[in-house]
């Protein structure tokens, strides 16, 4: 069983709570979402078919156990949940990073599942799939990329759908840098006594300006 692979390299994971711990990527091709803010615009189309077993074997070179699986969006590749389950049954700590509008639950849960809810800025709010709610489990995450205040309101307003099983820290703001000052998005959280984490792209500050392999 194949996957069309646009990069696996090692480095340090700048997202989730998983932020600052070293991590294997696995960025699948392909994504059905056009996020506005899109930065891995290179994964629509670009990759090679690899077998899971070579994906596997590449994988093995890496000193980690730390996994995460990402793209464009890993989810409309069939093969997605086996690569997963292959890694999870090797002993891997495996994360799912997923733009929300495919369904989650054909992923094991032992997986932790990253998903991404679209706020109006990204131009495809309309494409989450919210059955995806009720398949969260206290392993996952569920994060908000946020533009402007129209998307900070939007996210506040959506938080009341999240189980209740999704641990508060679990709840990631995260600021659309090239739009929304850090500082800013504090002061709305702090304002509002919001009980969520605010979430940075810890690569974005480590590797200034590159965008492929970090």
């Amino acid at each position: 069983m194949s996957l069309i692979v646009n990069e696996i390299f090692f480095s340090i994971q700048g997202e989730s709570t998983h932020a600052g711990m070293p991590c294997v990527f696995v960025r699948l091709t392909g994504c059905n979402l056009r996020c506005v803010y899109c930065d891995t615009t290179y994964a629509y189309n670009e990759g090679q078919s690899q077998e899971i077993s070579e994906i596997l074997n590449l994988i093995r070179t890496y000193p980690c156990k730390r996994i995460a699986i990402t793209g464009g969006e890993p989810l409309i590749q069939k093969a997605t949940p086996d690569l997963i389950l292959n890694l999870l049954q090797s002993g891997h700590e495996v994360i799912l990073e997923t733009n929300g509008s495919l369904d989650i639950s054909q992923i094991d849960s032992r997986c932790c599942r990253v998903v991404d809810v679209k706020c109006p800025s990204s131009g495809e709010q309309v494409r989450f799939n919210h059955d995806n709610l009720q398949h969260l489990s206290p392993g996952d995450q569920v994060k908000f990329v946020i533009s402007d205040r129209d998307d900070y309101d939007f996210a506040k307003a959506f938080l009341i759908r999240l189980p209740s099983q999704l641990p508060c820290g679990k709840r990631l703001f995260s600021p659309n840098i090239t739009k929304l000052v850090p500082a800013e998005l504090a002061t709305w959280i702090l304002a509002d006594g919001l009980d969520v984490r605010m979430h940075l792209q810890q690569h974005k500050f480590i590797w200034p300006g590159i965008e492929r392999g970090v």
